[in-house]
């Protein structure tokens, strides 16, 4: 009987390494199983699942220049998959109002008496000491907002 691509044949495992099993086939020949056709499931050890000298069945995926690559996950039967548990969902709370010392009432209220001039000397104040914050965060920095250093 000879190897092709698609045959199923018994096999023994003769070397494990950490991408793959090599394995003696019929006829004095050997091939490779990689990690990733050794089950459906994620191997992150092979020497977990495979062991030298454990009796294998193995279907020939390739022949390339002499190199036989073999699968053993193609011998069996896909697990159907697992049912995905999904988490409850948090009911929708909106998130809240942003509010800073800066934020103004343009209009007027009706319980506010006060004019457009208060106003406006409130908001040059709060503007001012904006400024002034920047600007001695930068100095202890001792860099500007444009790149150069302050000397």
């Amino acid at each position: 009987m000879s190897l092709e691509v698609g045959s199923v044949v018994k096999g023994k495992v003769t070397g494990v390494m950490k991408f793959g099993a090599f394995v003696a086939l019929p006829e004095d020949k050997s091939g490779m199983v990689h990690i990733s056709e050794i089950s459906h499931e994620f191997v992150n050890d092979i020497n977990d699942v495979i062991k030298v000298g454990d009796e294998v069945t193995v279907k020939v995926v390739s022949i390339d220049n002499g190199k036989i690559s073999l699968s053993i996950k193609a011998n069996i039967e896909k697990p159907a998959p697992k049912p995905r548990q999904r988490r409850p969902r948090k009911p929708y709370v909106p998130a809240p109002k942003v509010t800073s010392p800066g934020n103004f009432q343009w209009e007027k209220s009706k319980d506010d008496s006060s004019s457009f001039e208060d106003m406006m000397n409130k908001f040059k104040r709060t503007s001012e000491d904006k400024i002034s914050d920047l600007k001695r965060g930068n100095e202890s920095r001792g860099y500007s907002r444009r790149g150069n250093r302050n000397k």
